[in-house]
């Protein structure tokens, strides 16, 4: 196992994080997984979860880490509106990419603003629109709504099985499911990558009390390791730190 920041090149959104500010009610909300934890306000979730083109750089790292290239298969385990799998798709044309996500609104939501990031770079608003409607059609036949603990693909189905900020959200037993599924259809067990949840100091404890809606398990950077361990995962991680 690796230690590997795949978003390093990702901009970083700014958090307000004080004690008191996201309370249980906000928490039953965003655990919806709906329009008011993704395209809500923030207090209840991302506060607008819309594609900028920040996956490009976390592909160009795949493609180094995994050696992935137009003849591989990735599964995104959380793939939400699918913007990862889009941006496979884009950079390695031929890929063969699939996504499952447990939020049926963010999947009926694929490619969502990918027409204002067109029209940022200059392109007419009908013409965005039109390809964000493409981008649509295109990504969706390879999203399904279902949970990680639960792949509906056959054993050793793709080249590298990856799942970013999603596996913290179950509890450890439905979470030990889902990395023996991602293990089951993985071709190379090393060929994995999960980010989740964690701490590695006090404050960053209390930070991620003050900070986390929907996650089920947290724990700090020791214990995900040794939690890793016992679920006999080879594959590379990384930390979603409050």
């Amino acid at each position: 196992m690796r230690e590997i920041n795949l978003r390093e090149n990702s901009p970083k959104t700014e958090r307000i994080i004080k004690p008191g500010w996201r309370k249980e009610e906000n928490k039953i909300i965003a655990k919806r997984y709906d329009q008011d934890f993704f395209d809500g306000e923030r207090i209840n979730g991302y506060g607008g979860y819309y594609y900028d083109g920040r996956w490009r750089s976390v592909v160009e790292k795949l493609k180094k880490l995994y050696h992935i290239n137009n003849r591989s298969s990735v599964l995104d385990v959380g793939c939400a509106k699918g913007f990862l799998l889009f941006d496979l798709q884009e950079m390695l044309p031929g890929i063969k990419v699939a996504g499952i996500d447990i939020s049926r609104y963010a999947v009926n939501k694929a490619m969502d603003g990918y027409a204002n990031c067109l029209i940022k770079q200059g392109y007419k608003k009908e013409e965005a629109d039109n390809l964000e409607e493409r981008a649509r059609r295109t990504i969706l036949p390879h999203m399904i709504i279902g949970s990680a603990e639960y792949l509906p693909w056959p054993d050793k189905s793709f080249d590298a099985v990856l799942s970013i900020t999603t596996l913290h959200n179950l509890t450890e037993d439905k979470m030990k499911k889902a990395i023996q599924e991602m293990n089951r259809v993985c071709r190379n067990p090393k060929n994995m990558f999960i980010e989740v949840d964690a701490y590695r100091t006090p404050e960053e404890k209390e930070r991620m009390k003050n900070w986390v809606l929907t996650a089920e398990t947290v724990k700090s950077v020791g214990e995900w390791i040794k939690f890793f361990n016992e679920c006999k995962y080879k594959g590379d991680y990384y930390w979603m730190i409050a």
